[in-house]
């Protein structure tokens, strides 16, 4: 089931499994060296996902108390945060990159263990790897149905309390920027394989609630048709576009590198990807929104994309503005 090779092993299994009609949840990290693989997993509770189509989520039992849901957070201080996102912004001064994903990890602390959060949290993609983590992930990375395939990038994030937000949000010159840049490397990313790849929705606003803040988002929808024979090949078909576009710039290669060196640190299933195959119908999700443990500590993973027009000290607000529990 746990596999440190996935770009080999996990991927020849997708394949087989596609081309066979079988069931399987996969999970895989940032670097792609690690990742999960489970034949049939609405009857196997190792790993508990909940998706739009499928779940193996159990209800939960009694619910906590509200002082139990109470999230306390830790953040980087502004210095530590500006030191990182120097090193980005050199490497977009240098040419080696024209958007960067930054991200940090948060110390938190909360009373409810990752099975709880799993159990209580609202969100449309959600995975628990009991132990180890839990994802309540917003965003859809790939979707496939009938041949059509479709992948959803979310880039732009603003507190709805801020006045007017959805023009704020929509006329922002930076966000548009990077927006559009994740847009077009996702519609290459498809036009490897699919035809007649378009955007069919162009920056649109998700609102999600918590019990910290309400946030939007923007996201775009960008589909393409995929030939007879795709389900033979649907892990060639995901490990060509990882790691996913959204979480790590443009141009992949040259920016991950320059993230690694301004991170500091591997982001390991954080920013990964996971996903469902029902035997006809693929659905997979960017691992954002994640509350890992360690050692009996809790870290919240968050962060946004930089460009050479961004402000340090917004970005630093982005972070903690995602830093949230997904339940109200």
């Amino acid at each position: 089931m746990l596999f440190i090779n996935p770009r080999h092993d996990i991927r020849l299994k997708m394949n087989e499994s596609g081309a066979k009609g079988w069931p399987f949840l996969f999970a895989v990290n940032f670097e792609l060296n690690e990742g999960y693989f489970v034949i049939d997993p609405a009857r196997n509770t190792s790993l508990l996902y909940s998706m739009p189509q499928s779940n193996n989520k159990p209800s939960p039992s009694l619910p906590p108390t509200e002082n139990k849901k109470e999230l306390k957070i830790f953040p980087l201080s502004l210095e530590a945060y500006k030191a990182k996102f120097e090193i980005i912004s050199r490497g977009l001064y240098q040419g080696n990159s024209y958007l960067a994903n930054l991200t940090v990890r948060t110390p938190i602390e909360c009373a409810l263990s990752l099975e709880e959060i799993f159990l209580l949290s609202n969100s449309p993609y959600q995975l628990l790897v009991p132990g180890r983590f839990v994802c309540f992930s917003p965003e859809r990375f790939v979707h496939i149905t009938n041949g059509r395939i479709s992948t959803n990038p979310m880039k732009g994030t603003i507190n709805a309390a801020t006045p007017e937000t959805e023009r704020v949000i929509l006329e922002n010159f930076k966000e548009t920027a990077e927006h559009n840049t994740i847009v077009d490397l996702l519609r290459n990313d498809l036009s490897l394989w699919a035809e007649q790849v378009h955007v069919e929705r162009f920056r649109y606003i998700d609102r999600i609630r918590s019990r910290e803040r309400e946030i939007l988002q923007v996201s775009s929808e960008i589909v393409g048709t995929l030939p007879a024979n795709y389900p033979t090949y649907l892990g060639d078909l995901i490990f060509s576009m990882l790691p996913a576009g959204s979480c790590t710039g443009a141009p992949k290669l040259s920016t991950v590198r320059l993230i690694q060196e301004a991170e500091g640190e591997a982001r390991g299933y954080y920013t990964g990807v996971f996903g469902f195959f029902d035997g006809c119908d693929l659905d997979s999700a960017v691992m954002i929104r994640f509350i890992e443990e360690e050692d009996g500590r809790k870290f919240f993973r968050s962060g946004g994309g930089i460009t050479a027009y961004s402000n340090w000290k917004d970005e630093y607000q982005e972070v903690l503005e995602k830093i949230y529990l997904p339940f109200i």
